[in-house]
C-alpha cells in the first residue's frame, strides 16, 4: 500500500482545480480522498509504481496547482514521506529505499497549514523537532533536490 499526498499551491483552490477538470476527475474517479492539511488531497494506492504512475498522469495539474506531491509506503518507511522523484527513482530500482533518510525536506505544520520546508541532513537517530509547530511533515529527497 501507498498513500499520495498533494500540497497544494498558496493561491489555488487545489480540490476544485483538480476535480472542476474532466481528465484529473477522471483520473481520481477510482479513489477515496481526503485532505490531511489545508489544501492538500489525498488517496490510498495499491504500490510506490501505481503512485507514481498517478502522478506522472497528473502531471498537467501538478505543475499548475500543486507545490509538492508526496508518496508514503509502509514497506520504506511508516511515517516519512517521500518526494516524487524519489519514489520514482525507487520504483525505478535506480535507488534502494533502505539507503535513504538522509537527505530531508521538513514541512512544519501550524494549523492544518504545512508552512515553508527548510532542507535537514540526517545524522543518526535524528528525529525533526517540532519547534512550536503542531506537527512536523518529513520528506525524503533525492540528492539533486537536496543540493538544488
Amino acid at each position: 500500500m501507498a498513500q499520495v499526498c498533494l500540497l497544494g499551491e498558496p493561491e489555488s483552490d487545489l480540490r476544485y482545480e483538480l476535480l472542476s477538470r474532466e481528465t484529473a476527475r477522471e483520473a481520481l474517479s477510482t479513489y477515496e480522498l481526503w485532505e490531511p492539511y489545508a489544501n492538500s488531497l489525498a488517496l490510498d494506492t495499491v504500490s510506490i509504481g501505481a503512485a507514481v504512475s498517478l502522478l506522472n498522469d497528473l502531471n498537467w495539474y501538478l505543475v499548475r496547482f500543486v507545490r509538492a506531491a508526496l508518496v508514503q509506503s509502509d514497506s520504506v518507511s511508516e511515517t516519512e514521506w517521500l518526494s516524487r522523484e524519489l519514489a520514482t527513482a525507487i520504483r525505478d530500482g535506480e535507488v534502494d529505499p533502505a539507503e535513504t533518510g538522509e537527505l530531508l525536506q521538513v514541512y512544519g505544520v501550524e494549523d492544518g497549514r504545512p508552512e515553508n520546508p527548510v532542507f535537514v541532513e540526517r545524522e543518526g537517530d535524528w528525529t525533526p523537532e517540532r519547534e512550536g509547530y503542531d506537527e512536523v511533515l518529513v520528506v525524503r529527497v533525492t540528492e539533486s533536490e537536496f543540493d538544488g
